[in-house]
């Protein structure tokens, strides 16, 4: 039948079947199909390595006769080429649905659903900092797709950081960005992890230690209010983080003053971690008047200004070229001087290597607690001697 305007109007679906398909005799391959609700589409029916093939053109209401005709011949040109003009629909298709998907996750939905559905697990501090690190370094692509972030884009922030001075936090920036990505590269959710393999120079390890006549320069330059100065005098006298000092709460003291418990999900290492203070770390204490859940607060929350309350610190002291984390290895070695046994001094600082890795540390319990108080009573002492002097 020659299709006509007229005669498609006109034809109906017998009431004992679904639908039926009339072809047009004027242009090969193009078909009408009417179903027993009434519905007519145009359609495309070819043979392709024997198999017989059916596009949907659409609505005999929407489309006109004449562009039907043209699209079925456009279809049969790329039939008559090797073509398959329906594998390649459905491979447009699936390949727009994939960049629907790849430009709905964006950087900021990854690092949400990284935390969220993976992070939860792991230690507070580490999914707070690298959540941050990744934010701050990469704002700029928090709400372009995921997997658009390119090695070139990761290389060129990271080298920047580097050349500020900053390249440890380059170095962790790049460990945390290579396991958000790692994480969702396992999911299917991205391709390719542009972190991976990244070529960062390997971080300097510091072994600054402060002398006696620097460690009691900073503790002069320390004393009076503010509680940037209570903060670093703390860390002298105990050895312990800064973010483990910094949040301190009264709910981790004793009633006595005389131990201070980090718990777990504030310790770097995620082991909880008793701390005996000493009478000079006491005395700081009860001079700190509670305003608050926190012994040494900010202004709003926690301390945070660290950078500039240090520099201001820096020109008091007259001491330079420091660095907050050297006053915890200034302090172990402090302890060495001393004649503190090592893993007496690594229980202090919570180290879980050293010598309480492997199969000593499955084996060694016993907890040093004598042994601490002992040897941070005896750091106190000689602190005290040294800003007397």
């Amino acid at each position: 039948m020659k299709l006509t305007l007229a005669r498609i109007d006109s034809l109906q679906c017998p009431p004992e079947k679904r639908d039926i398909l009339v072809f047009d005799d004027e242009q090969r391959g193009l078909g009408v199909r009417v179903t027993a609700s009434g519905g007519k589409t145009f359609l495309a029916q070819y043979t392709f390595h024997g198999q017989k093939r059916r596009i949907p053109l659409g609505s005999c209401n929407a489309i006109s006769l004449a562009k039907a005709r043209d699209a079925v011949r456009a279809i049969m040109g790329d039939v008559a080429r090797g073509i398959d003009p329906a594998a390649e629909r459905q491979r447009a298709t699936a390949e727009a649905r994939q960049r629907a998907a790849r430009d709905a996750l964006t950087l900021e939905a990854l690092l949400e659903h990284w935390r969220s559905l993976h992070l939860a697990s792991k230690r507070e501090r580490y999914a707070a900092e690298a959540g941050r690190a990744l934010r701050l370094a990469f704002r700029h692509h928090l709400e372009l797709p995921a997997a658009d972030l390119h090695r070139n884009h990761v290389v060129k922030i990271l080298d920047a950081m580097a050349l500020r001075g900053n390249g440890a936090m380059a170095a962790r920036t790049a460990a945390y960005g290579k396991a958000a990505y790692s994480w969702a590269m396992k999911r299917g959710a991205v391709p390719a992890n542009p972190f991976a393999n990244l070529p960062l120079p390997p971080p300097v390890e510091r072994d600054r230690v402060m002398s006696d006549g620097e460690l009691a320069a900073v503790w002069r330059a320390s004393e009076g209010a503010g509680a940037f100065s209570r903060i670093v005098q703390m860390l002298i006298l105990t050895g312990q983080r800064r973010e483990e000092v910094g949040a301190m709460a009264w709910a981790e003291l004793s009633e006595d003053l005389s131990t201070w418990t980090i718990p777990a999900s504030r310790a770097k290492n995620g082991v909880a971690h008793i701390v005996p203070l000493s009478a000079p770390a006491q005395e700081l204490l009860r001079a700190a008047a509670p305003t608050g859940d926190l012994v040494f607060p900010g202004l709003r929350g926690a301390f945070s200004g660290w950078s500039k309350a240090k520099a201001a610190l820096d020109a008091r002291s007259g001491v330079r070229d420091w660095r907050l984390h050297d006053l915890r290895r200034t302090m172990a070695t402090g302890l060495q001087r001393l004649g503190v046994r090592l893993e007496v001094t690594e229980q202090i600082l919570n180290h879980v290597s050293g010598s309480r890795a492997g199969i000593v540390g499955v084996y060694q319990r016993h907890d040093f607690a004598e042994e601490k108080r002992a040897a941070l009573a005896a750091w106190g002492e000689h602190v005290k001697a040294l800003i007397k002097f």
